[in-house]
């Protein structure tokens, strides 16, 4: 059976489907046709059940159907998480009134910043053009993802807030959690659980084989070198990656009860592998 599985251009995703999509690792149950979007996008697809498996951002499971939230492949951040940067430092108030980019609507560090200060005013922005905006001026913070939460500083910009560290103190230490795979619920429970298990094996395979991992993660290293690129992808392709186990799932749950609680997220249901 063949099925569509998207995945965003970044190297922690290309890492974890290096195996699967280089045949190391096979299924005799499917064959990949593999899609590339940015994470939005792919959220934004998955709101219209256009894939089949899809990386989504963890909040985003609050707007989709018909979608089950697999075990293996979630990004979640260990004390550490989305940041937020500016030219220099802020207060909560001060952030608070400022004109903030993100990366997007759905993204999980989106709703992690609105619980963190409440409402603010906010530009849509693709995530990697956000530290230039910051630095011309044309917001007054940034809320960065991926491998631009460890390359602010080279661009002389300062944090000013961590979501990592917020959730970790709100939570009693919880794993950030920041992204997740999702599979059309109509394959029903029992293909779910195959793919989720040729999923692992993937992900279990290039951790056993972390360099060769790293020359397949390489292609969306967007110029960036690859001792930074190994230090991202070794932040969150971690042991609840592999499985998120009842830790990982009570971080997402935690999630949307505090959204719910806090007026964010509306109430819904999440189906889990």
């Amino acid at each position: 059976m063949e099925i569509t599985v998207g995945h965003t251009p970044d190297s922690d995703d290309a890492f974890m489907f290096y195996a699967m999509l280089t045949g190391k690792v096979t299924s005799p149950h499917f064959t990949v046709k593999h899609v590339v979007e940015d994470i939005e996008t792919l959220n934004k697809r998955a709101l219209n059940h256009e894939l089949d498996v899809t990386a989504v951002s963890a909040h985003a499971c609050a707007y989709i159907k018909d979608y089950t939230i697999l075990r293996s492949g979630g990004s979640f951040g260990k004390g550490y998480g989305p940041i937020v940067i500016a030219k220099q430092g802020m207060s909560q108030d001060q952030l608070r009134s400022s004109k903030i980019a993100v990366p997007g609507k759905m993204t999980s560090a989106f709703l992690l910043l609105q619980l963190m200060i409440g409402k603010f005013d906010y530009i849509e922005m693709k995530f990697s053009d956000i530290p230039d905006a910051v630095l011309k001026g044309e917001v007054d913070a940034g809320l960065v993802i991926h491998e631009t939460q460890i390359t602010y500083e080279q661009n002389g910009l300062a944090k000013v807030m961590d979501a990592g560290e917020w959730w970790r103190n709100s939570t009693g230490g919880l794993p950030v959690p920041l992204g997740v795979n999702v599979m059309s619920s109509r394959f029903g429970p029992d293909m779910i659980k195959k793919f989720d298990a040729f999923f692992k094996d993937s992900i279990v395979y290039g951790m056993a084989r972390v360099s060769d991992a790293l020359d397949y993660a390489m292609q969306y290293s967007r110029g960036q070198p690859r001792d930074l690129i190994e230090r991202f992808v070794r932040m969150y392709v971690n042991d609840v990656t592999i499985e998120m186990g009842t830790l990982g799932e009570h971080a997402v749950r935690s999630l949307f009860q505090i959204g719910i609680e806090k007026g964010f997220v509306r109430e819904f249901d999440l189906r889990f592998a």
